[in-house]
């Protein structure tokens, strides 16, 4: 009871509480955002709450201040300028979720979650897009042929 009404769906990491989280062992959705965006910390606490809440038991749900967290971001390849920002952090790799935008889009961070879960994101990772992932994309992302 203590921990499902105690202990808040979406929280902050910070550098107190850094070391706390991780300890739990689960991995991270994280929401790398401006301080000032308060947009897309509300959108993504929304979507979480309506889309995830039975994922609570294997996804930590954590916000992080993109400014002062902007070393992780750099492992990504990233900086303030791409904020928001949406990842997994399985303590192995990280994860980054293609477009923010399309967490308005229902099932689409449940999906991310199964593709964690199922081992997918970890195949792409070190192998690229699964074969079938790339026959599905629209026309206008394919690569043009080589002349």
């Amino acid at each position: 009871w203590a921990l499902s009404n105690c202990i808040p769906l979406v929280r902050e990491i910070t550098f107190e509480n850094g070391e706390e989280l991780t300890e739990e062992g689960l991995p991270f959705l994280i929401l790398f955002h401006d301080p000032n965006d308060l947009e897309s910390l509300k959108l993504f606490k929304e979507t979480v709450a309506r889309d995830l809440v039975n994922e609570k038991s294997t996804v930590n749900f954590i916000t992080a201040d993109g400014l002062k967290f902007s070393h992780p971001l750099g492992h990504l390849g990233k900086t303030a300028k791409d904020l928001p920002l949406l990842a997994i952090d399985s303590f192995r790799h990280m994860y980054i979720f293609p477009n923010f935008e399309d967490i308005k889009q229902p099932g689409r961070l449940v999906r991310f979650i199964q593709d964690l879960k199922s081992g997918k994101l970890h195949r792409e990772f070190h192998h690229g897009p699964d074969p079938q992932q790339e026959a599905e994309k629209p026309k206008d992302e394919e690569q043009p042929a080589a002349a």
